[in-house]
């Protein structure tokens, strides 16, 4: 097999975990159903990942990775640094009304696991961590007074209407969220 070959097939394999974790969580997604999903052996699983745990934590690793790029790319489309912030909701609401949303992949799978030191935990806060820090930088280029309590009140905003809109079915959560943003920037 050759390097294209290669990369193609964890990127197969790669795809369909994230897909399959996304839509049903870790545990609903075994082996079995990896190896029929992606069409490739167990062993061509095992050339690339140890265990399922790898496997996982490779897909989740992946999935932060692109959300982020895809909600600052999205979210920084607007001119003006209260636009920024506000757009943080705006494009929320584009998630939310978009095929396949199942609220957040790092919530999800923080919720199948009991011990805070899981892997999948850690993960899970590594990426609000990464939001959080995005946020600080909003609010600070905005001027806010106190940009990390600022920051902090709007991952809150964040984390509850993703789900809102996941469990109410609701995709005007955005719009609300939004609303009390307005109020806490004073806009």
């Amino acid at each position: 097999m050759n390097e294209t070959t290669n990369n193609e097939t964890r990127d197969i394999i790669m795809n369909v975990t994230e897909k399959l974790i996304y839509k049903s969580g870790i545990a609903a997604t075994g082996m079995d159903r990896l190896v029929k999903t992606a069409g490739v052996s167990r062993k061509s699983i095992y050339r690339y990942f140890a265990n399922k745990d790898e496997l996982v934590l490779a897909a989740l690793q992946r999935r932060d990775q692109r959300w982020m790029h895809w909600y600052k790319t999205e979210v920084g489309r607007a001119e003006t640094s209260a636009g920024r912030l506000l757009n943080l909701f705006t494009v929320l609401k584009s998630w939310f009304e978009s095929e396949g949303f199942r609220g957040c992949a790092f919530i999800n799978t923080s919720g199948e696991t009991g011990n805070p030191q899981d892997p999948v935990r850690l993960l899970a806060k590594e990426h609000k961590q990464k939001l959080l820090d995005y946020l600080y930088e909003l609010c600070t280029e905005h001027g806010a007074h106190d940009p990390q309590t600022l920051a902090r009140q709007l991952l809150i905003l964040i984390d509850g209407a993703i789900t809102v809109a996941l469990v109410m079915g609701d995709h005007s959560a955005a719009d609300n969220a939004q609303c009390m943003a307005r109020t806490l920037l004073d806009l």
